[in-house]
């Protein structure tokens, strides 16, 4: 793969992965108390959308520039899994939700770093 090269972000296993868990968080922010709407729901929301959008935006560079944005969207999903933490300590999701979150997120990092180490 040539360092000058671009990534269809679309195409990448990674965004798709992303976006999959964003859609999945907004579904359940739905059934968040109105209090957390505007601090823990809202946060969440945000790191969770900031996970694939990272990795298109960095798709436009070239691979040794793609890199630092791969980073970014990796400590995204860092921060997304300490969120769904809290989450699930004050039972606004279940523990199967919970576990299938982790899942799809530590998926999601293993994919990126390994992607990442691909990049020249």
């Amino acid at each position: 793969m040539s360092s000058n090269r671009r990534h269809n972000y679309k195409n990448l296993k990674i965004w798709q992965l992303g976006i999959e868990i964003a859609n999945d968080i907004s579904d359940i922010l739905i059934d968040f108390p109105t209090p957390e709407r505007y601090d823990l729901s809202a946060q969440i929301s945000r790191c969770s959308v900031s996970i694939p959008n990272t990795v298109a935006e960095g798709s436009s560079r070239t691979d040794k520039s793609f890199r630092p944005f791969l980073d970014i969207s990796l400590g995204s999903s860092f921060e997304f899994t300490s969120q769904l933490i809290i989450t699930k300590h004050r039972k606004y999701i279940t523990e199967i939700l919970f576990q299938n979150l982790e899942t799809k997120v530590e998926e999601f990092q293993k994919m990126t770093m390994s992607f990442q180490n691909g990049l020249i």
